[in-house]
């Protein structure tokens, strides 16, 4: 949360001619409700089932830049969809930076308690070591501008291509 997940994207998504999509948003396209709603009234467990059915969707389609809410990958289905359908990118962002970016957004159910910035150290203790192993590139975002951060995926992304297309 507040790594900048949909701003990188979309700057990615342009630099590469190609669809940006947000797991979350498709989410709330599909069912007509915010993910808030969906929380209240299916739980987490709801919204997580919801989500693995969008991200399978989602990563079948050719040439696309997703973003993926931050505990997607706690299914390892999910993780298999991504590694197995993608080249993945950990946008990694330090809990304080996560929380000065989210404390006055009300649309993210998990962060609706009365330590925040407790729990956003919980999540990122338990995500974290899953985004590490499930990326091929991991890049920080607390302190770069989102324009260098997409510089530097593209670059990594080019010189993956070179060694790609050199190996064959």
């Amino acid at each position: 949360m507040g790594a900048g997940k949909s701003t990188i994207g979309r700057l990615l998504a342009k630099a590469f001619e190609t669809q940006f999509l947000d797991s979350d948003k498709e989410i709330e396209r599909k069912t007509g409700v915010t993910i808030p709603m969906i929380f209240e009234y299916e739980g987490e467990s709801g919204f997580r089932k919801r989500e693995m059915e969008v991200i399978d969707l989602l990563t079948r389609q050719p040439q696309i830049i997703l973003a993926t809410g931050g505990g997607a990958v706690l299914l390892e289905t999910n993780r298999q969809f991504l590694m197995d359908r993608g080249y993945v990118v950990y946008l990694h962002c330090p809990v304080e930076k996560q929380l000065e970016r989210t404390h006055k957004d009300t649309n993210r159910p998990l962060l609706q308690t009365v330590d925040p910035k407790r729990r956003l150290q919980d999540l990122f203790e338990e995500r974290e070591p899953i985004y590490r192993k499930l990326a091929d590139l991991v890049v920080d975002t607390g302190q770069s501008s989102s324009r260098s951060v997409v510089r530097q995926i593209l670059k990594a992304h080019e010189k993956a291509h070179c060694n790609a297309l050199r190996s064959k």
